[in-house]
This record gives structure tokens, sequence and C-alpha cells, in this order.
């Protein structure tokens, strides 16, 4: 493991280097299933949790990959410490690099759609939790995460949610 960077052009070591950090998020699918008689129906809803530190809003749940992790185990870390939700990644939905998207710092957060099943509870930086169809959606969002719901629903979801 490197402690420090040398400059490619003069072989002297660079005095200040930043990288992107890397996170991840999770699109937690929820199915309910409503019983109402000859209307057997399945209901796709994701996790979203109240963020209780800044920047506030509602967001996907996720954050930070700890040094020695991997995106998969961040993912499932993540979406346990912020739901109280055991998921099962089903696939990688994608990158997010906008340098914006964090008003923080920058950050790349490449994003996991996953299965749960369960009652969500809000925990760690969670200051409340909700289940939500993409027609109920709250409009307080952080980060970017309003885009990349818009993106998974219309690129993933069946349209009657």
């Amino acid at each position: 493991m490197k402690d420090q960077l040398l400059c490619p052009h003069c072989g002297k070591p660079v005095k200040k280097y930043r990288n992107p950090f890397p996170t991840v998020d999770i699109i937690i699918e929820m199915a309910s299933v409503s019983d109402e008689p000859l209307a057997r129906t399945v209901n796709n809803s994701i996790v979203l949790i109240k963020r209780k530190n800044p920047p506030y809003g509602w967001a996907i749940p996720g954050g930070f990959v700890d040094y020695g992790e991997s995106l998969e185990s961040a993912a499932v870390r993540e979406a346990l410490e912020e739901t109280s939700l055991e998921v099962e990644l089903l696939y990688q939905f994608g990158a997010y690099s906008d340098p914006a998207r964090d008003p923080r710092h920058h950050t790349i957060s490449v994003v996991f759609v996953a299965k749960a099943t369960g009652e969500p509870e809000a925990a760690d930086d969670a200051k409340d939790i909700g289940v939500f169809t993409r027609s109920s959606l709250p409009h307080d969002m952080a980060f970017d995460h309003a885009k990349i719901i818009q993106d998974y629903f219309e690129k993933c979801s069946p349209k009657r949610s």
C-alpha cells in the first residue's frame, strides 16, 4: 500500500492528493400484497430513510465504503444499519458521479437494487423511514436521489406502481 503518491513527471511526492469518496446506495424493493377479494395484486414499493444529519431530506439508504470492504458488503451493511433489514442484492443498477451530487464533497455512488422482507425500522443515520410507491414519493429528497429513483422507475419497475 502506498503512503504517498509520486508525480509521474518529476518523481517528487505530491503534497495534496484528492480522490472522490466511494459510496453505495441501495434501492430496497418491498413487495406488499393486497388481499382484497378478486384483486390480489403486488404493489412494488421502495424503502427511503429521512436523514437525521445534513444534508437533510429523504434518501435512498446508503453510505461510505470502508477501507478493505467490497461494494457489495458495504451495501448489505449500510442497508442493515439504516433500515434494520437484511437484504439480498439483486443487481448493480448503475453508478452516479456528478461532482455536485453531495454538497459535502465529491462522491461516486454505486447503486444496487435489493429485496427485503420484514418491517423496516429507522436506525443509525436515519431519523425516520418509509415505504413509498412511485406515486407517493416525498418531494424533499437529498443528494441526487430523486434522479436515481426516477431512473429506477423508468428502467426497472412496472409503470402501474
